[in-house]
């Protein structure tokens, strides 16, 4: 299994808009028949303020899944616009250990 995460560390005061830009790229992983991954938003501690994960049966799962992400024009748009409202960000990729 590959898990892929991103971390998303806001600008200030920009936490909520960060957030709701995820959620639309996640709408539009669902336009495009991928699986939309999880949003998770801190509520306590260090860290970002917003990761997404998302889980792949295969390395070439999440091949397939990037090329889709790849060839969408709305996809890459909703990045640019993303990192207008970002401090930092973080993408990893691990394989399940187990």
């Amino acid at each position: 299994m590959i898990v892929e995460a991103t971390n998303y560390f806001a600008r200030e005061g920009q936490a909520a808009a960060v957030l709701e830009q995820r959620r639309e790229a996640t709408e539009l992983r669902r336009e495009l028949g991928l699986d939309p991954g999880r949003i998770l938003i801190r509520l306590e501690g260090n860290g970002p303020d917003v990761r997404w994960e998302c889980n792949f049966a295969s390395r070439e799962a999440y091949e397939v899944d990037m090329a889709a992400r790849g060839g969408s024009q709305a996809f890459a748009d909703a990045r640019k616009t993303m990192h207008t409202l970002l401090e930092r960000f973080e993408r990893h990729v691990y394989q399940a250990g187990d």
